[in-house]
């Protein structure tokens, strides 16, 4: 009895299936997907790739092309939007201006992550004097306001799209080198951390190949969160004649030239404002999203 019994549980146990734990990939996408402010904001992220990448395909006009003979239309079958004091039809701006609005913006964050991410990598690892040099020098930039200091950079480079992604993206340094140093600090006595100086390697191989693949979440919600910025930023440069220049469509230099026509033509103002307003708006709920999925408290 006792042999059959011990027979029974063993193929009992051989039977039982034994459940795999979940990635954490698979757990972060599935807390993101359950975020429906989240799933909106990558829905229209996509739309706007979209728009950006086939929007020339899209447009129904050029977009730089005017006919003063039909300036300061308003909205109808023929321009959705109306058109602007040159005739040039807005909804074909609009259109235009998304593919330069992301480029400047996540080219500004890309700028602004790998210089950021390098010294706040160097700070947070050799501490020190080096660490009270670069971080004191942060401080400074961080304790002036982003769209004056970019103003600043704008001054002494010049004007137009190159130009505007690297005044934006030095703005946004500091950030990045205050979280990476932040977190860099956190786990460089770790115990991997030490083993891996034990094995003999080198300070660089730690760094970029130990303990920054450990501190992803943080800097890519923030990258996230910074393209809203910089959008922001791209239509303050706009707006003040300083950052793309004619004839590309961009909606900060749209809302600057409609300004004085707020009254007479108010549409000329309010769809590249929508624009800018939706745009922010889906970068900021996808990046609150990622910071919750990134969190395994917020998680559960």
């Amino acid at each position: 009895m006792a042999t059959e019994q011990i027979a029974n549980q063993n193929n009992e146990i051989a039977n039982v299936k034994i459940e795999k734990p979940e990635s954490e990939f698979k757990q972060m996408w599935y807390a993101l997907t359950r975020n429906k402010a989240a799933v909106v904001g990558m829905v229209i992220i996509g739309f706007l790739i979209f728009l950006a990448v086939f929007g020339k395909f899209l447009m129904p006009y050029d977009p730089n092309y005017g006919d003063m003979s039909n300036n300061k239309l308003a909205p109808s079958a023929a321009h959705w939007f109306g058109t602007d004091e040159q005739g040039r039809d807005i909804f074909s701006r609009v259109i235009d201006g998304t593919r330069v609005s992301l480029s400047v913006g996540v080219a500004a964050v890309s700028f602004a992550l790998v210089i950021g991410t390098l010294f706040g990598a160097i700070a947070g690892y050799k501490g020190g004097k080096i660490d009270t040099i670069i971080m004191r020098f942060m401080d400074i930039m961080m304790s002036i306001p982003d769209i004056l200091l970019a103003i600043t950079f704008m001054a002494a480079l010049g004007r137009g799209i190159d130009k505007a992604v690297i005044a934006i993206g030095l703005v946004s340094i500091p950030e990045y080198a205050r979280i990476v140093r932040g977190s860099i600090m956190s786990i460089k006595d770790s115990e991997y951390v030490q083993a891996a100086k034990v094995i003999g390697n080198k300070d660089g191989a730690i760094i970029f190949r130990h303990i920054l693949p450990n501190v992803l979440s943080p800097i890519i919600v923030r990258a996230t969160l910074g393209i809203s910025s910089a959008v922001l930023n791209t239509a303050a440069l706009g707006f003040l004649g300083l950052g793309v220049q004619p004839p590309y469509a961009e909606w900060g230099d749209m809302l600057g030239r409609a300004r004085v026509f707020i009254f007479e033509a108010p549409y000329m103002l309010i769809f590249p404002g929508l624009a800018i307003t939706i745009t922010v708006l889906a970068f900021n709920l996808l990046g609150d999203g990622l910071r919750d999925a990134f969190d395994p408290k917020a998680r559960h």
